[in-house]
């Protein structure tokens, strides 16, 4: 094959390629959300409760009959973000594996037992 020449014989330039255009602050050169960023932590996306919901889900596969002997306990502390803190627990009263930020957290002084907003209300 011969190279392509333009009308003085030289060799032809190579078409140059579109530059894309610098990326959106929150996301990553190839379009995906970079977690470091601090934008947006002060809101909560929707996406988060369906996070926690699946990893209630995977907790009450995970301990499945020792739900039971864990009842009242924390079972996972998170941070959020600078100021927020999130906890994984199991409420002494429905036995439901909660979150604070869902359910509400109420923890006893005394005994360091959880419960959850709802079963706090009825005692």
């Amino acid at each position: 094959m011969t190279p392509v020449k333009d009308s003085k014989g030289k060799p032809a330039a190579k078409a140059k390629k579109a530059v894309r255009g610098t990326p959106v602050k929150g996301q990553s050169k190839n379009g995906v959300n970079d977690p470091n960023t601090d934008e947006g932590d002060d809101q909560e996306l929707p996406g988060d409760a369906a996070g926690r919901l699946k990893i209630k889900r995977q907790y009450e596969d995970l301990l499945g009959i020792r739900i039971e002997k864990l009842k009242g306990r924390v079972l996972n502390r998170e941070k959020i973000n600078k100021t927020i803190e999130g906890i994984y627990y199991i409420c002494l009263e429905c036995k439901r594996i909660c979150h604070n930020l869902d359910e509400g957290l109420i923890q006893d002084p005394e005994s360091l037992v959880c419960y959850c907003g709802g079963c706090r209300k009825k005692k």
